[in-house]
């Protein structure tokens, strides 16, 4: 059965700010579950998480010779653990607070046999309440959730295209539950000045290692915990950000250069309402990959696919 669905709905941050506040404690317990059973990789690319057809994934982990993998369902709303030994949990989510959910998932891995310590505190966030004593964030909107992963989705489709054209390092299109985006990164093959951190509740070596070498960045974000924004938004940025980038003549009349954030915006209710949202996203991630990469005087004869 074909079902139709609104490509790019509607989703203004007002909506479902609770909601977008307890998701993300969700799923920084989750990713931190990830990062405690995966070897380092650079850039932290070891700790994301993934966009499926039906939400976000961990793939597969291990702890010892067991593999497993914990996934959100967005469209049954539950959380689904599962493991190669052939046994597997769920349950609902619901308006319960992040305290109990992470009591949920917890327990629902020691059923499953698998022994895995965390560190219960959240990051990239001002107010970091434990994740077992967060009765603060409680609240779920099951269509408001949907609505969003709907956008990932997309925007993970967009980002996979625009990753297409690049024969560099690039990173995977990933899902960081620590800032709450979808993200792509391409690197010129130079090292980079150090990062110099003040991201609340990160430790810099975490930066440091995370912008080790020039990039740019580009990826789609609900807009929670920036004021200057307050919205959700496509965004690209440039590290370290070279002379003339916030005067780029960026490909998307809509698009502006933030100050405050480092990096061009690009509101998603002008890409939701464009005539070709698809054509607009490009644009706007091909332009300011191109503006940091010609100020920033990278190779592009040997970075980029110029057919096919």
């Amino acid at each position: 059965m074909t079902v139709a669905v609104e490509t790019w709905p509607e989703l203004p941050l007002e909506a479902w700010r609770d909601s977008c506040a307890t998701l993300h404690m969700w799923t920084q317990v989750v990713g931190k579950i990830r990062m405690a059973s995966a070897p380092h990789v650079n850039h932290w690319w070891q700790v994301p998480l993934y966009v499926t057809p039906r939400g976000l994934t961990t793939s597969t982990m291990y702890r010892g010779p067991t593999g497993f993998r914990i996934d959100f369902d967005f469209e049954d709303h539950a959380l689904r653990l599962e493991t190669s030994a052939g046994v597997h949990e769920s349950f609902a989510l619901g308006a319960y607070p992040v305290a109990e959910f992470y009591d949920r998932v917890m327990a629902a891995l020691a059923r499953l046999g698998v022994e895995v310590r965390i560190w219960p505190h959240p990051v990239e966030v001002v107010q970091a309440i434990p994740f077992d004593q967060d009765t603060v964030h409680a609240a779920y909107d099951p269509e408001s959730v949907r609505r969003f992963w709907r956008i990932l989705l997309h925007a993970d489709r967009a980002l996979h295209e625009h990753r297409s054209r690049f024969l560099g390092k690039a990173s995977p299109v990933h899902f960081f539950w620590g800032s709450f985006d979808l993200a792509l990164t391409f690197f010129s093959g130079r090292t980079a000045p150090p990062h110099p951190g003040g991201i609340p509740n990160l430790a810099d070596r975490v930066a440091r290692e995370a912008y080790s070498h020039e990039c740019a960045s580009a990826g789609f974000w609900p807009g929670n915990g920036a004021p200057a924004i307050d919205a959700p938004a496509f965004y690209a940025y440039a590290y370290p950000e070279p002379e003339g980038y916030p005067a780029a003549a960026v490909r998307a009349a809509d698009a502006l250069y933030s100050a405050e954030m480092g990096e061009y915006i690009l509101p998603y209710e002008a890409v939701r309402r464009a005539e070709d949202p698809e054509e607009l996203l490009r644009d706007f991630f091909s332009s300011t990959y191109e503006a940091a990469a010609e100020l920033g005087g990278w190779d592009r004869e040997a970075l980029e696919r110029r057919s096919g």
